[in-house]
Protein backbone atom coordinates (compact mmCIF):
# COMPACT_ATOMS: atom_id res chain seq x y z
CA UNK A 1 0.00 0.00 0.00
CA UNK A 2 2.59 2.44 0.82
CA UNK A 3 4.15 1.65 -2.37
CA UNK A 4 0.80 2.93 -4.28
CA UNK A 5 1.02 6.66 -2.30
CA UNK A 6 3.61 8.96 -1.64
CA UNK A 7 5.00 9.23 2.23
CA UNK A 8 5.03 13.21 2.54
CA UNK A 9 6.55 15.02 5.41
CA UNK A 10 4.62 17.65 7.43
CA UNK A 11 6.47 20.24 6.14
CA UNK A 12 6.20 19.08 2.53
CA UNK A 13 1.83 18.73 3.51
CA UNK A 14 1.68 22.51 4.83
CA UNK A 15 3.46 23.93 1.82
CA UNK A 16 1.36 21.62 -0.41
CA UNK A 17 -1.99 22.85 1.47
CA UNK A 18 -0.42 26.51 1.17
CA UNK A 19 -0.15 26.11 -2.42
CA UNK A 20 -3.33 25.35 -3.00
CA UNK A 21 -4.89 28.05 -1.09
CA UNK A 22 -2.49 30.02 -2.65
CA UNK A 23 -3.94 29.47 -5.96
CA UNK A 24 -7.49 29.41 -5.33
CA UNK A 25 -8.21 33.12 -6.59
CA UNK A 26 -11.28 33.71 -3.74
CA UNK A 27 -8.86 33.35 -0.89
CA UNK A 28 -6.38 35.81 -2.28
CA UNK A 29 -8.67 38.75 -2.49
CA UNK A 30 -10.96 38.34 0.83
CA UNK A 31 -13.17 40.85 2.24
CA UNK A 32 -14.10 39.29 5.68
CA UNK A 33 -16.54 40.78 8.25
CA UNK A 34 -15.88 40.07 11.88
CA UNK A 35 -15.43 41.45 15.59
CA UNK A 36 -11.71 42.56 16.76
CA UNK A 37 -10.31 39.89 19.74
CA UNK A 38 -7.13 39.75 21.08
CA UNK A 39 -5.62 42.46 19.25
CA UNK A 40 -1.57 42.85 20.32
CA UNK A 41 1.07 44.88 18.20
CA UNK A 42 4.43 43.35 18.89
CA UNK A 43 7.78 45.36 19.31
CA UNK A 44 8.21 44.68 15.50
CA UNK A 45 5.46 46.08 14.56
CA UNK A 46 3.54 43.64 13.26
CA UNK A 47 -0.23 43.16 14.31
CA UNK A 48 -1.78 40.22 15.60
CA UNK A 49 -5.70 39.54 16.25
CA UNK A 50 -8.56 37.17 15.86
CA UNK A 51 -11.61 38.07 13.62
CA UNK A 52 -14.27 36.23 15.08
CA UNK A 53 -18.60 36.55 15.07
CA UNK A 54 -20.94 34.82 16.85
CA UNK A 55 -20.19 31.01 15.54
CA UNK A 56 -16.05 31.29 14.14
CA UNK A 57 -12.89 32.14 14.59
CA UNK A 58 -10.11 33.32 12.37
CA UNK A 59 -6.62 34.13 13.10
CA UNK A 60 -5.23 37.21 11.45
CA UNK A 61 -1.65 38.73 10.77
CA UNK A 62 -1.15 42.63 9.63
CA UNK A 63 2.53 43.17 9.03
CA UNK A 64 4.52 46.21 10.08
CA UNK A 65 4.72 47.55 6.55
CA UNK A 66 0.36 47.25 6.12
CA UNK A 67 0.12 48.65 9.61
CA UNK A 68 1.89 51.90 9.40
CA UNK A 69 -0.89 52.93 6.49
CA UNK A 70 -3.80 52.43 9.17
CA UNK A 71 -5.55 55.85 9.87
CA UNK A 72 -7.22 54.86 13.19
CA UNK A 73 -6.12 52.38 16.16
CA UNK A 74 -7.70 49.23 16.00
CA UNK A 75 -9.63 48.32 19.96
CA UNK A 76 -10.41 44.85 20.79
CA UNK A 77 -14.87 44.73 20.33
CA UNK A 78 -14.26 47.14 17.23
CA UNK A 79 -16.72 45.87 13.91
CA UNK A 80 -14.95 45.80 10.95
CA UNK A 81 -14.30 44.67 7.42
CA UNK A 82 -10.38 43.44 6.96
CA UNK A 83 -8.93 42.65 3.70
CA UNK A 84 -6.42 40.26 2.56
CA UNK A 85 -5.56 36.28 1.69
CA UNK A 86 -5.87 33.11 3.26
CA UNK A 87 -2.65 31.15 3.28
CA UNK A 88 -0.99 28.76 6.00
CA UNK A 89 1.52 29.10 8.21
CA UNK A 90 3.87 25.88 7.55
CA UNK A 91 5.46 26.02 10.99
CA UNK A 92 1.91 25.76 12.65
CA UNK A 93 -0.02 24.05 10.07
CA UNK A 94 -2.25 26.46 11.00
CA UNK A 95 -3.85 28.98 8.14
CA UNK A 96 -4.69 32.74 9.06
CA UNK A 97 -5.84 35.49 7.43
CA UNK A 98 -3.13 38.22 6.29
CA UNK A 99 -4.25 41.58 6.21
CA UNK A 100 -4.24 44.20 3.93
CA UNK A 101 -6.27 46.97 5.38
CA UNK A 102 -9.04 46.95 7.81
CA UNK A 103 -12.37 49.19 7.35
CA UNK A 104 -14.45 50.39 10.56
CA UNK A 105 -17.90 49.51 10.51
CA UNK A 106 -20.48 52.33 10.12
CA UNK A 107 -18.10 55.00 10.05
CA UNK A 108 -14.60 55.64 7.90
CA UNK A 109 -11.26 55.07 9.45
CA UNK A 110 -10.91 58.81 9.22
CA UNK A 111 -13.16 59.58 11.62
CA UNK A 112 -12.56 57.06 14.24
CA UNK A 113 -9.21 58.09 14.16
CA UNK A 114 -10.19 61.70 14.73
CA UNK A 115 -12.94 60.82 17.67
CA UNK A 116 -9.61 58.74 19.39
CA UNK A 117 -6.59 61.26 18.93
CA UNK A 118 -9.44 63.79 20.15
CA UNK A 119 -10.23 61.89 23.45
CA UNK A 120 -6.54 61.59 24.05
CA UNK A 121 -5.44 64.83 23.64
CA UNK A 122 -8.53 66.25 26.01
CA UNK A 123 -7.50 63.63 28.52
CA UNK A 124 -3.53 65.26 28.68
CA UNK A 125 -5.33 68.83 29.07
CA UNK A 126 -4.44 69.93 25.54
CA UNK A 127 -7.82 71.33 25.45
CA UNK A 128 -8.18 73.17 28.56
CA UNK A 129 -8.76 76.89 28.35
CA UNK A 130 -6.59 77.56 31.16
CA UNK A 131 -3.79 76.86 28.59
CA UNK A 132 -5.69 79.22 26.24
CA UNK A 133 -2.94 82.72 25.48
CA UNK A 134 -5.21 85.94 25.01
CA UNK A 135 -4.76 87.24 21.33
CA UNK A 136 -2.63 90.87 20.87
CA UNK A 137 -4.84 93.45 20.60
CA UNK A 138 -2.57 95.15 18.12
CA UNK A 139 -0.29 92.91 16.90
CA UNK A 140 3.06 93.88 14.69
CA UNK A 141 3.68 90.85 12.66
CA UNK A 142 1.67 87.92 11.80
CA UNK A 143 2.87 84.77 10.50
CA UNK A 144 0.93 82.73 8.36
CA UNK A 145 1.50 79.31 7.97
CA UNK A 146 -0.51 77.74 5.08
CA UNK A 147 -0.21 76.71 1.15
CA UNK A 148 1.91 79.59 -0.69
CA UNK A 149 -0.54 78.68 -3.53
CA UNK A 150 -4.17 78.70 -2.05
CA UNK A 151 -6.55 81.10 -2.46
CA UNK A 152 -6.68 81.15 1.38
CA UNK A 153 -3.16 83.15 2.11
CA UNK A 154 -4.63 85.44 -0.98
CA UNK A 155 -7.54 86.25 1.01
CA UNK A 156 -6.28 86.62 4.71
CA UNK A 157 -3.10 89.05 3.47
CA UNK A 158 -5.99 91.16 1.25
CA UNK A 159 -8.12 91.59 4.58
CA UNK A 160 -5.23 92.28 6.97
CA UNK A 161 -4.18 94.88 4.77
CA UNK A 162 -7.47 96.26 4.70
CA UNK A 163 -8.16 96.04 7.78
CA UNK A 164 -4.12 97.54 9.86
CA UNK A 165 -1.79 98.51 7.50
CA UNK A 166 0.17 98.51 10.45
CA UNK A 167 0.56 94.89 10.51
CA UNK A 168 3.75 93.67 9.49
CA UNK A 169 2.41 89.78 7.49
CA UNK A 170 5.28 87.10 7.19
CA UNK A 171 4.10 83.95 5.21
CA UNK A 172 6.10 80.30 6.07
CA UNK A 173 4.71 78.35 3.09
CA UNK A 174 3.91 74.82 3.48
CA UNK A 175 2.24 71.86 2.27
CA UNK A 176 -1.33 71.11 4.07
CA UNK A 177 -2.44 67.72 2.32
CA UNK A 178 -0.06 64.91 1.71
CA UNK A 179 1.68 63.06 4.06
CA UNK A 180 4.69 65.71 4.36
CA UNK A 181 2.33 67.89 5.66
CA UNK A 182 1.96 67.62 8.88
CA UNK A 183 5.94 67.77 9.74
CA UNK A 184 6.09 70.77 7.69
CA UNK A 185 3.41 72.28 9.69
CA UNK A 186 5.14 71.68 13.18
CA UNK A 187 8.18 72.56 12.30
CA UNK A 188 7.01 76.10 10.83
CA UNK A 189 5.35 76.60 14.02
CA UNK A 190 8.24 75.41 15.97
CA UNK A 191 10.41 78.06 13.58
CA UNK A 192 8.28 80.70 14.55
CA UNK A 193 8.58 80.13 18.55
CA UNK A 194 12.40 79.27 17.96
CA UNK A 195 13.56 83.02 16.51
CA UNK A 196 10.39 84.91 17.40
CA UNK A 197 9.39 86.36 14.41
CA UNK A 198 5.81 87.33 15.35
CA UNK A 199 3.72 88.04 17.93
CA UNK A 200 0.62 85.86 16.42
CA UNK A 201 0.48 82.72 14.52
CA UNK A 202 -2.37 81.98 11.62
CA UNK A 203 -2.20 78.47 10.49
CA UNK A 204 -4.50 76.50 8.12
CA UNK A 205 -6.23 76.16 4.71
CA UNK A 206 -9.69 76.41 2.31
CA UNK A 207 -11.89 74.03 2.50
CA UNK A 208 -11.75 70.17 1.50
CA UNK A 209 -13.02 67.17 2.26
CA UNK A 210 -11.89 65.23 5.61
CA UNK A 211 -8.59 63.51 4.23
CA UNK A 212 -7.88 67.19 2.54
CA UNK A 213 -7.98 68.41 5.92
CA UNK A 214 -6.33 65.46 7.73
CA UNK A 215 -3.25 67.22 8.23
CA UNK A 216 -4.30 69.36 10.87
CA UNK A 217 -5.70 66.22 12.40
CA UNK A 218 -2.07 65.44 12.95
CA UNK A 219 -0.67 64.43 16.78
CA UNK A 220 2.67 66.42 15.56
CA UNK A 221 0.92 69.23 14.85
CA UNK A 222 -1.41 69.51 17.63
CA UNK A 223 1.42 68.85 20.03
CA UNK A 224 3.12 72.36 18.49
CA UNK A 225 0.67 74.12 18.37
CA UNK A 226 0.08 73.21 22.13
CA UNK A 227 3.73 74.19 22.86
CA UNK A 228 3.93 77.04 20.68
CA UNK A 229 4.45 80.48 23.16
CA UNK A 230 2.87 82.66 20.06
CA UNK A 231 -0.31 82.60 20.59
CA UNK A 232 -1.96 80.98 17.09
CA UNK A 233 -5.38 80.98 15.41
CA UNK A 234 -6.68 78.17 13.92
CA UNK A 235 -8.07 78.83 10.37
CA UNK A 236 -9.31 75.27 8.77
CA UNK A 237 -12.06 74.57 6.01
CA UNK A 238 -15.63 76.52 6.23
CA UNK A 239 -17.37 76.90 9.17
CA UNK A 240 -18.88 73.03 9.65
CA UNK A 241 -15.30 71.67 9.70
CA UNK A 242 -13.89 71.44 12.53
CA UNK A 243 -10.03 69.63 13.59
CA UNK A 244 -8.06 68.75 16.71
CA UNK A 245 -5.74 71.96 15.71
CA UNK A 246 -8.93 74.39 16.15
CA UNK A 247 -9.16 72.61 19.52
CA UNK A 248 -5.95 73.08 20.61
CA UNK A 249 -5.36 76.60 19.13
CA UNK A 250 -5.75 79.88 21.06
CA UNK A 251 -8.77 80.46 18.67
CA UNK A 252 -10.47 78.95 16.36
CA UNK A 253 -11.68 80.99 13.36
CA UNK A 254 -14.51 79.38 11.09
CA UNK A 255 -12.80 80.33 8.10
CA UNK A 256 -8.86 81.84 6.85
CA UNK A 257 -10.59 85.05 6.12
CA UNK A 258 -12.34 85.10 9.49
CA UNK A 259 -9.11 84.61 11.03
CA UNK A 260 -7.95 87.74 9.56
CA UNK A 261 -10.28 89.18 11.10
CA UNK A 262 -9.95 88.24 14.37
CA UNK A 263 -6.34 88.88 14.39
CA UNK A 264 -6.24 92.35 13.58
CA UNK A 265 -8.77 95.27 14.66
CA UNK A 266 -10.53 97.20 11.39
CA UNK A 267 -9.29 101.00 11.61
CA UNK A 268 -12.08 102.46 10.92
CA UNK A 269 -13.79 101.10 13.99
CA UNK A 270 -10.37 102.11 15.70
CA UNK A 271 -10.69 105.67 13.62
CA UNK A 272 -14.47 105.83 14.37
CA UNK A 273 -13.49 105.14 18.48
CA UNK A 274 -10.83 107.89 18.28
CA UNK A 275 -13.33 109.97 16.93
CA UNK A 276 -15.76 109.30 20.06
CA UNK A 277 -12.86 109.70 22.44
CA UNK A 278 -12.00 112.83 21.30
CA UNK A 279 -15.28 114.58 21.24
CA UNK A 280 -16.00 112.85 25.01
CA UNK A 281 -12.44 114.23 25.72
CA UNK A 282 -13.22 117.63 24.56
CA UNK A 283 -16.54 117.35 26.44
CA UNK A 284 -15.19 116.98 29.23
CA UNK A 285 -12.32 119.61 29.33
CA UNK A 286 -15.23 122.09 28.39
CA UNK A 287 -17.27 121.11 31.14
CA UNK A 288 -14.55 121.16 33.69
CA UNK A 289 -13.68 124.72 32.39
CA UNK A 290 -17.02 126.11 32.76
CA UNK A 291 -16.80 124.56 36.60
CA UNK A 292 -13.63 126.41 37.16
CA UNK A 293 -15.03 129.55 35.40
CA UNK A 294 -17.84 129.36 37.69
CA UNK A 295 -15.66 129.15 40.91
CA UNK A 296 -13.39 131.68 39.84
CA UNK A 297 -16.87 133.78 39.28
CA UNK A 298 -17.58 132.97 43.19
CA UNK A 299 -14.58 134.22 44.23
CA UNK A 300 -14.75 137.19 42.30
CA UNK A 301 -17.77 138.01 44.21
CA UNK A 302 -16.35 137.43 47.63
CA UNK A 303 -15.66 140.23 50.12
CA UNK A 304 -11.97 139.62 50.61
CA UNK A 305 -11.67 140.81 47.18
CA UNK A 306 -14.12 143.38 46.39
CA UNK A 307 -13.16 145.10 49.90
CA UNK A 308 -9.90 143.70 50.58
CA UNK A 309 -9.51 146.37 54.05
CA UNK A 310 -12.60 144.78 55.54
CA UNK A 311 -10.84 141.48 56.07
CA UNK A 312 -8.46 143.56 57.73
CA UNK A 313 -10.58 145.43 59.92
CA UNK A 314 -12.12 142.17 60.66
CA UNK A 315 -8.62 140.87 61.70
CA UNK A 316 -8.17 143.81 64.13
CA UNK A 317 -10.82 143.24 65.69
CA UNK A 318 -10.17 139.10 66.14
CA UNK A 319 -7.33 140.61 67.42
CA UNK A 320 -8.72 142.88 70.18
CA UNK A 321 -10.86 140.77 71.57
CA UNK A 322 -7.70 137.99 71.62
CA UNK A 323 -5.72 141.09 73.67
CA UNK A 324 -8.90 141.45 76.03
CA UNK A 325 -8.79 137.87 76.37
CA UNK A 326 -5.14 137.48 76.91
CA UNK A 327 -5.34 140.34 79.07
CA UNK A 328 -7.84 139.27 81.80
CA UNK A 329 -6.39 136.19 82.09
CA UNK A 330 -3.40 137.81 83.25
CA UNK A 331 -5.39 139.81 85.68
CA UNK A 332 -7.03 136.45 87.26
CA UNK A 333 -3.23 134.79 87.58
CA UNK A 334 -2.25 138.12 89.68
CA UNK A 335 -5.33 138.07 91.44
CA UNK A 336 -4.52 134.71 92.53
CA UNK A 337 -0.85 134.92 93.35
CA UNK A 338 -1.60 138.03 95.38
CA UNK A 339 -3.73 135.90 97.52
CA UNK A 340 -1.84 133.14 97.64
CA UNK A 341 0.98 135.54 98.69
CA UNK A 342 -1.01 137.27 101.48
CA UNK A 343 -2.29 133.88 102.73
CA UNK A 344 1.22 132.46 102.77
CA UNK A 345 2.53 135.97 104.49
CA UNK A 346 -0.09 135.75 107.00
CA UNK A 347 1.30 132.23 108.00
CA UNK A 348 4.84 133.21 108.34
CA UNK A 349 3.86 136.03 110.51
CA UNK A 350 1.80 133.93 113.02
CA UNK A 351 5.27 132.13 113.34
CA UNK A 352 7.84 134.97 113.80
CA UNK A 353 9.25 135.54 117.33
CA UNK A 354 8.70 139.42 116.68
CA UNK A 355 5.09 138.42 117.30
CA UNK A 356 5.82 136.47 120.56
CA UNK A 357 7.70 139.56 121.84
CA UNK A 358 4.91 141.90 120.81
CA UNK A 359 2.40 140.07 123.39
CA UNK A 360 5.21 141.10 125.90
CA UNK A 361 7.67 137.95 125.89
CA UNK A 362 11.38 138.41 125.76
CA UNK A 363 14.15 136.40 124.38
CA UNK A 364 17.61 135.97 126.55
CA UNK A 365 20.76 135.72 125.54
CA UNK A 366 24.48 134.81 127.02
CA UNK A 367 27.53 136.29 126.25
CA UNK A 368 28.17 134.23 123.67
CA UNK A 369 24.77 135.18 121.47
CA UNK A 370 23.45 131.85 122.18
CA UNK A 371 19.99 131.90 123.27
CA UNK A 372 18.82 130.86 126.82
CA UNK A 373 16.12 128.47 126.84
CA UNK A 374 16.69 127.11 130.62
CA UNK A 375 17.58 128.38 133.59
CA UNK A 376 19.93 125.71 134.29
CA UNK A 377 21.92 126.74 131.60
CA UNK A 378 22.31 129.89 133.60
CA UNK A 379 25.57 130.89 135.95
CA UNK A 380 25.09 133.55 139.43
CA UNK A 381 26.48 136.78 138.46
CA UNK A 382 26.56 135.50 134.38
CA UNK A 383 25.55 138.79 132.22
CA UNK A 384 22.50 138.41 130.25
CA UNK A 385 20.92 140.14 127.38
CA UNK A 386 17.47 140.85 127.12
CA UNK A 387 15.18 141.17 123.36
CA UNK A 388 12.07 142.97 123.54
CA UNK A 389 9.80 143.94 121.17
CA UNK A 390 10.94 147.16 121.18
CA UNK A 391 14.48 147.16 122.36
CA UNK A 392 16.72 145.20 124.94
CA UNK A 393 18.04 145.38 128.02
CA UNK A 394 21.15 144.25 129.42
CA UNK A 395 20.84 142.28 132.66
CA UNK A 396 23.05 140.37 135.40
CA UNK A 397 22.10 136.52 137.33
CA UNK A 398 21.54 137.51 140.97
CA UNK A 399 20.10 134.68 142.22
CA UNK A 400 18.84 131.66 140.42
CA UNK A 401 15.22 129.83 141.38
CA UNK A 402 14.83 126.50 139.72
CA UNK A 403 11.53 125.22 139.20
CA UNK A 404 11.27 123.60 142.74
CA UNK A 405 12.64 126.72 144.68
CA UNK A 406 9.60 128.82 143.08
Amino acid sequence: MNGERPILSVTQLNEHIRDLLDADLLLNDLCVRGELSNYKIYPSGHHYFTLKDSESSLRCVMFKSSASKLRFRPENGMSVTVFGRISVYPRDGAYQLYCSGIMPEGVGDLQIAFEQLKQKLAAEGLFDPAHKKPLPPFPRTIAIITSSAGAAVHDMIRILGHRWPLTKVILLPVRVQGVEAPPEIAGAIRYANEFEIADLIITGRGGGSIEDLWAFNDERVARAIYASRIPVISAVGHEPDVTISDYVADCRASTPSNAAEIAVPDQNEVAELLRGYEIRGGQAIHKQLAQLRERLNSFQQKRVLTDPSASIDNRRISLDYSRDRLCAAQERILAGKQQAYVRLASSLDAMSPLRVLARGYAVAEDDAGDTVKSAGQLRKGERLRLHFADGRADCRVEELLTGEQK
